[in-house]
């Protein structure tokens, strides 16, 4: 069925964004945001989380491109 193999290469897509979102954590070394005089950090997990999001979109973006 084509359901299946949509599911397995989105979660694909999925994974290699997260693996890259983890990447970029090592090398950046974590992150920051400031408001209002304080400051939360940004760890790992939102890192792997927001790749996995891009990687999702990347696949979007191509099953409307190519079909």
């Amino acid at each position: 069925m084509d359901i299946f193999a949509d599911i397995n290469e989105a979660s694909t897509y999925a994974l290699v964004g997260a693996a890259v979102g983890v990447y970029a954590f090592h090398q950046i070394g974590g992150a920051g945001l400031a408001i209002g005089g304080t400051a939360y950090p940004i760890g790992l997990c939102a890192f792997a989380g927001t790749g996995a999001v891009v990687g999702l979109a990347a696949f979007g973006t191509k099953k409307s491109v190519f079909g």
